[in-house]
């Protein structure tokens, strides 16, 4: 199996899914070092790269959308060289489409380098008629989902928060990190983001867990794996 890509609802543990299918099966997973072999190739400076993800996407406002104006991403620096070989650095604006087709670039490199799990990046529609890809979509019930983002919360802060407070801050982020992620989806490639046909498998988290969802995602590749060409 060449590449397994993940689509995740935010909360229900697909990143360490992810993290423990690796770790079964040796692959990779795809990071930021591949965005910055697609930049080099790109003349972009490694420092300069940006991963438009579903995780960063920025959801695009009324008038945007209206006259279809592209949405800056950043300001990066690209190297140019004149006809005395002499190189410099040019400031110029990233927008999205631009930094879209970066990770696209990207995704299919890392797909011809093989034994790659991809996190979200769209990899479920970039690879999609690749026959050596399987595509996962992990999902819970929301009660999981909020308790799970609560204990990262938790975590990350390591201060007290009543509870209450804690709760509706996890649930506020479940909800806006999800609608991103169907956005970018839909805007980038015109489909529904939880249509369980764009998959291979769906796994439902709230009853099987991390471990045994990565079992079952690991186990599945190599029955494929076996699998005539």
């Amino acid at each position: 199996m060449a590449v397994i890509t993940i689509s995740r609802q935010f909360g229900s543990g697909g990143d360490e899914i992810a993290d423990r299918v690796c770790a079964l099966l040796g692959y990779r997973r795809f990071d930021k070092r591949l965005l910055e072999q697609a930049a080099a190739e790109s003349g972009l400076s490694a420092q300069e790269v940006i991963d438009y993800s579903e995780d960063n996407y920025r959801v695009k406002g009324f008038f945007e959308r209206l006259f279809n104006r592209p949405v800056p991403v950043a300001t990066v620096s690209v190297w140019r060289e004149d006809a005395s070989g002499t190189r410099s650095a040019e400031s110029i604006v990233l927008d999205d489409a631009a930094a879209l087709g970066l990770v696209q670039k990207a995704v299919r490199a890392a797909c011809e380098a093989g034994n790659m799990v991809i996190v979200g990046r769209g990899g479920q529609m970039i690879l999609k008629d690749h026959p050596e890809v399987l595509h996962v979509r992990i999902e819970a019930p929301m009660e999981d989902r909020i308790q799970r983002v609560k204990e990262h919360l938790k975590h990350e802060q390591k201060a007290y928060r009543a509870d209450i407070t804690l709760r509706r801050e996890a649930q506020d982020l479940i909800v806006t990190r999800d609608y991103a992620s169907a956005d970018y989806i839909r805007q980038y490639y015109k489909v529904d983001w939880a249509d369980p046909l764009l998959y291979h498998i769906v796994l439902n988290t709230g009853l099987l867990g991390i471990e045994e969802a990565a079992q079952v995602i690991a186990r599945l590749v190599e029955i494929r794996e076996k699998q005539p060409a």
